[in-house]
């Protein structure tokens, strides 16, 4: 399950984790979408602490390409414009 809020200057997204598989549940990651970068947040449920990674939008694009291709090292080619 997952939610999606509009706010001033993000999207935010919300997986929640439901427990669908024998695995222990995990806690909720928490997607900041900004125009110049992205966050993602989870609480470590036995510290209460959050943890935060910050991506650019070169990264995540990166990310995203790199969840459709075999293993390998690759570099993505930017076009200005």
């Amino acid at each position: 399950m997952f939610t999606i809020e509009h706010e001033f200057d993000a999207t935010i997204v919300t997986l929640i984790d439901e427990g669908e598989s024998e695995m222990p549940l995990t806690g909720d990651v928490i997607i900041h979408a900004f125009e110049e970068c992205v966050t993602i947040e989870q609480t470590d449920p036995d510290t209460d602490e959050t943890m935060r990674i910050t991506l650019s939008t070169s990264q995540l694009a990166d990310l995203a390409a790199a969840l459709d291709l075999p293993e390998g090292s690759y570099r993505i080619e930017r076009r200005e414009g």
